[in-house]
């Protein structure tokens, strides 16, 4: 595990460490290897970095490391042993998406040119376990792993999203994603959208995502989890979507007899 885990993380997500914010930089370590643990990426048994690892990779103190790793040892997520290292006993198990909403690519698109787009960071990676195997990557597969901020034309920032798009042969640069559409940019490599799939959620924001759409952390924020599927049935892109309450309200129109149908 020491030898690869700088490949588990970004370079975006190990700037994120910051100490000038209110949450500890041993929560914000615990939390970032605490999600890959969840999302699989961490395998069950795998064997964690040492703290002296973390610390060189995490730009910490070794004992800032030692309390991220205890956090994981006291929820259950690994098991410290003296002489044998720090080992997951967290076994990931994929959950399935329910109640999906049909959306409106149109709608969509006519968003991303109204509003302004930043990129944070950019990067063709290994998914984690859950999202390789929706997209249909086979082991050591690539994805494009795509973290954007949102703003209003006034400035005021209001989505934060990460995506993770597959069949990517050109155009997914930095200055084509902060000044074209998205969805345009896909369908330019060739990939016809025909569906989309959306759950509805709540949760609370991580320190990163709070930082951009100036909100607390821990305050929930209004989450949408966008599946996009291509003519031939395939799941070619996920999104997942964090928006400030305040700044964004997410409304649907229903036919009579749709919303008949929810009422069933």
């Amino acid at each position: 595990m020491d030898a690869v885990i700088e490949k588990l993380f970004s370079e975006h997500d190990l700037k994120s460490l910051r100490g000038d914010t209110p949450t500890p930089l041993y929560h914000q370590t615990y939390m970032l290897l605490k999600n890959k643990i969840l999302d699989g990426s961490i395998a069950f048994g795998a064997k964690m970095p040492t703290e002296q690892h973390l610390a060189e990779v995490f730009g910490i103190s070794r004992i800032t490391a030692k309390r991220a790793m205890d956090e994981l040892a006291g929820e259950g997520l690994v098991d410290r042993r003296r002489g044998k290292g720090t080992h997951v006993t967290y076994h990931y198990k994929p959950e399935a998406l329910n109640a999906p909403l049909m959306g409106m690519l149109e709608k969509l698109a006519n968003l991303g040119r109204h509003t302004r787009v930043k990129v944070l960071d950019l990067s063709e990676v290994t998914p984690p376990a859950l999202i390789a195997k929706q997209l249909g990557l086979g082991a050591g597969q690539k994805a494009f792993r795509l973290l954007r901020v949102r703003s209003s034309d006034e400035g005021e920032p209001f989505a934060y999203y990460e995506s993770w798009t597959a069949g990517i042969k050109h155009g997914f640069t930095r200055e084509n994603l902060e000044s074209a559409v998205r969805l345009d940019v896909i369908r330019d490599n060739g990939i016809k959208l025909t569906k989309v799939e959306q759950d509805l959620s709540a949760i609370a924001v991580s320190t990163d995502v709070a930082r951009e759409l100036e909100m607390e952390v821990g305050e929930p924020a209004l989450t949408l989890l966008r599946q996009s599927y291509s003519e031939d049935g395939s799941l070619v892109d996920i999104l997942s979507c964090q928006y400030n309450p305040r700044r964004f309200i997410y409304r649907m129109s229903l036919g009579i007899d749709e919303y008949i149908g929810e009422q069933t």
